[in-house]
């Protein structure tokens, strides 16, 4: 197996803030020891709900964020705590589509502008250059040379969207962070926008770590998937062989909520429903952090932290996660009411 192209190792990015009307100072455990590798020409898709750290991850990794302590390695390079030469090598490495292209794209500039900006600071050819190698690019995400003097408020937001994805190719990265690139688009756009993405990975040779809460999007385009929760991940495994057994709780009750296109087949299935809230990243619970919500707690769960640790072909942070019959499936159908 070659070398993966990305390779973070227990990551840990930690916010402090005021807590108390002294100033007492509290901690956001936004990333908590999160490791990850992503192939070459590989799709690595990370889930889990609102608020569990998967942008805080994507902001790590593209050095938006500092992050607090951990590794990351891109083509083979620590680029953790990179020197001012270094930092302006790294989006040559590694770029990122956010999830709303309207914020991410300057609306004083043109899509000429924005297209070629990145260009311009690597000092990539000629101002003609420059203009011929930003056509070349927005033909490439399926869009008419036309629109190159106009406006990001004068496009749709599938246009706007592939604009930043052309923005992103421009200095030839071999990883892109996708932050929910569709989720602020029309049902009806995002499956254009998945299939130009899915192209151009095999085009460009790209690899894409795709952020989602998308359950759907994630059994059709990743080749591995990693579940967090509230900064930790709890399960990652292949795609396929995660699809064919969940092996923790929360991976479980999450993916039981994905719709199905089958009637009858989702009549077959009963929906998990987690009890209570998410608990606060200031203060985690003690030992297992799903152990509040979990509806297989054991006392062992409340005192003690599972490890991240293989079972099978994957890994999974659970105590009970070598028991082959754990968590059971949920098959039986919903109650009627």
């Amino acid at each position: 197996m070659s070398a993966p192209v990305l390779r973070v190792d227990e990551l840990v990015k930690h916010y402090p803030v005021p807590s108390g009307p002294f100033g007492e100072r509290s901690v956001v455990h936004a990333l908590d020891g999160v490791s990850l590798s992503l192939g070459e020409k590989e799709t690595f898709a990370v889930v889990g709900e609102s608020g569990c750290g998967k942008t805080t991850l994507a902001r790590c990794l593209v050095r938006l964020v500092e992050p607090t302590s951990g590794s990351i390695r891109l083509a083979g390079r620590n680029v953790t705590r990179p020197s001012r030469t270094e930092r302006r090598e790294i989006p040559r490495l590694i770029q990122i589509v956010f999830q709303d292209p309207y914020a991410s794209l300057n609306p004083r500039r043109t899509i000429a502008q924005s297209v070629a900006d990145p260009l311009r600071l690597h000092a990539r050819g000629s101002r003609a250059e420059r203009q011929d190698k930003v056509a070349d690019l927005l033909h490439s995400v399926g869009l008419r040379p036309e629109l190159m003097p106009r406006y990001p408020h004068e496009l749709s937001g599938g246009q706007r969207q592939r604009v930043a994805i052309a923005r992103a190719l421009a200095v030839g990265p071999r990883v892109i962070v996708c932050d929910e690139p569709v989720s602020a688009l029309d049902v009806s756009v995002q499956a254009q926008v998945i299939n130009l993405l899915k192209r151009l990975q095999l085009e460009h040779g790209l690899s894409y770590l795709f952020i989602t809460h998308d359950l759907r999007l994630v059994q059709n385009i990743a080749d591995a998937v990693a579940v967090m929760y509230l900064g930790e991940i709890v399960e990652l495994a292949p795609m396929r062989s995660f699809r064919a057994r969940i092996k923790h709780p929360y991976s479980q009750a999450l993916f039981s909520a994905t719709p199905r296109a089958d009637p009858e087949r989702a009549s077959d299935r009963r929906r998990i429903v987690l009890s209570g809230d998410v608990p606060s990243p200031i203060a985690p619970p003690r030992g297992c952090r799903f152990h509040t919500r979990c509806p297989y707690r054991q006392e062992i769960c409340e005192t003690a932290a599972p490890e991240l640790r293989v079972v099978a072909d994957r890994l999974v942070r659970c105590h009970f996660a070598d028991d082959p019959e754990f968590p059971p499936e949920p098959t039986t159908a919903p109650e009627q009411h």
